[in-house]
Parts: C-alpha cells; structure tokens; sequence
C-alpha cells in the first residue's frame, strides 16, 4: 500500500504544477518591486516555504490515517487542498493583476482559511494541528510584507 504522505504529497505537487505557472513578463515585474530595507531575510523565504507545504502535507497525512469518517476526512482534505490553491494562488494572481493590494487580500484570505482549518483539526488530532502552526505564524508575516510593499511601490496598488 502508497504511504498516504506520498499520495497527499504526489496530489500537491501536481497541483503546484498547474498553479503556479507564472509568466516571465510577471515574474519579471514582481522581481522589480522595492522591498522594505528590513527584508533581510527574503533569501530564506523559500525554504520558509517548502518547510510549511512539508509540514501541510504530513499534517493532511495524519488526518487521512486518522480513524474518523470518510465524510470528514473528504471535508477536511477540500479545506487543505484549497489552502494549498489559495497560498499558490497568491504570487500568480498578484502577478497577474500587478497589484500588491490584490496579494495582500489572497494573503489575509490565506490565513482565514488556515485559521478555519486549524479549528477543524483541533477536534480531529493535535499532532495534525501541530504541524499548521508554521503556516498560521508565516502567513501574517508574509502578508504584512506584502502590504508594507504598497507604499514604496505606489504603481503597484
């Protein structure tokens, strides 16, 4: 039997396959954007990332091994699976539209969603709930970088 890490992880990065296909021109444009003097650390936010989609998919694991009903195993997969959309979502759409402020909604919308789903698991399994913590205290980080952009990116809003 496929270890249902290795599912929920194969399902994940297909599904930033098909997400996060960005084009140059908005890569581009994104890349140029001031960054507030104290980013010092945007060297580090992809692994900050690939720690928390780790983390999602172990936590995701735990609930689908969990010996609770089909029905809110179904429940609580759609709500990781439109997390991991929503956090993918978040650099293609602002891209897309060149607009920080646009980012900074699907950043704040991003963390109500993760916010929903940490209560949901709280019920389920606190080892599961355990491992979204990273999320839930990046995504306002990130979020707020992404709104103290706007001021020195006044085309960008």
């Amino acid at each position: 039997m496929i270890p249902s890490w290795l599912v929920i992880g194969g399902i994940g990065f297909l599904v930033s396959l098909l997400v996060n296909r960005i084009p140059p021109d908005d890569l581009r444009w994104f890349f140029r954007l001031q960054r507030p003097r104290w980013l010092t650390f945007e060297f580090a936010i992809p692994f900050i990332w690939i720690f928390i989609f780790v983390c999602l998919i172990l936590s995701a694991s735990i609930i689908w091994d969990s010996d609770i009903s089909m029905g809110k195993k179904a429940v609580l997969m759609i709500f990781y699976l439109g997390l991991e959309i929503v956090i993918l979502g978040y650099t293609r759409v602002m891209c897309a539209k060149r607009s920080l402020l646009v980012g900074t909604f699907i950043g704040g919308g991003g963390f109500l969603l993760g916010l929903i789903l940490a209560i949901l698991v709280f019920f389920t399994n606190k080892s599961a709930l355990f491992l979204l913590i990273p999320y839930l205290l990046w995504s306002p980080i990130g979020t707020y970088v992404t709104w103290a952009m706007i001021p020195l990116n006044r085309d960008s809003i």
